[in-house]
């Protein structure tokens, strides 16, 4: 396998949607023939060596999906992913979704401070969240769904409580204004640094006790 064919099969898996020849060349920085030529061989090589994952092209599009042999398995992990309970971090992955939505991916994880990758796939497949295009930033943008408000028993995400604070929240729009390479200069102190600190400051304050009690025996001695 070539490194052309490495990338295509990175980006399908990571994408989960369709891929068209054009973008992936795009991307790439390589012809649309030479993506063509290294897809149709991934393809074929999903298809010769039976994996569980393989390789969909339809129209001009690639798409990396699971086989279906494997389609009675996927069903129920879907089925139990759509009725369990929402998790902790779901919830509040949900809730910046519903006040700050469109939201990217990068913004919501630059906001919860964590990878939401798999977050968002499961809100994705429970239909509470939908993905979008925003043709002016070119990227993907997430808000909620007819479905989530809905459940919610509300018109618009505007009826949720608080929404006109919370979307216009001052420190979020400062945090997600903020240069990624700005903020990571503006970091706050790691752990080591904290703990060399407070150990300087405690030598400091044994030392300082160390030189009175030394002016207190001198004291005592005249």
């Amino acid at each position: 396998m070539n490194q052309l064919e490495h990338q295509i099969e990175s980006l399908l898996f990571i994408a989960g949607k369709p891929l068209s020849v054009r973008k992936l060349a795009d991307m790439l920085h390589a012809k649309p023939s030479e993506i063509t030529s290294a897809a149709d061989a991934l393809l074929e090589r999903y298809k010769e060596e039976d994996k569980g994952i393989h390789i969909m092209h339809v129209d001009d599009n690639y798409q990396m999906a699971t086989s279906p042999a494997q389609a009675d398995l996927i069903e129920t992990f879907i089925k139990s992913e759509q009725t369990g309970e929402l998790t902790k971090p779901s919830l509040e992955t949900l809730t910046i979704i519903a006040y700050r939505g469109p939201i990217t991916k990068a913004e919501l994880e630059q906001i919860r401070g964590v990878n939401c990758s798999l977050i968002l796939r499961n809100l994705l497949i429970r239909g509470l969240i939908e993905a979008g295009f925003d043709r002016k930033l070119k990227i993907t943008v997430y808000q909620v769904t007819l479905q989530f408000l809905e459940f919610l028993g509300v018109s618009t995400t505007r009826d949720l409580p608080e929404y006109e604070k919370l979307h216009n929240d001052v420190r979020l729009r400062e945090l997600l204004a903020q240069d990624i390479k700005g903020a990571e200069q503006k970091a706050a102190p790691t752990v080591e640094e904290n703990a060399s600190e407070a150990v300087e400051e405690t030598k400091e304050a044994e030392d300082e006790d160390d030189d009175d009690d030394e002016e207190e025996d001198d004291e005592d001695d005249k």
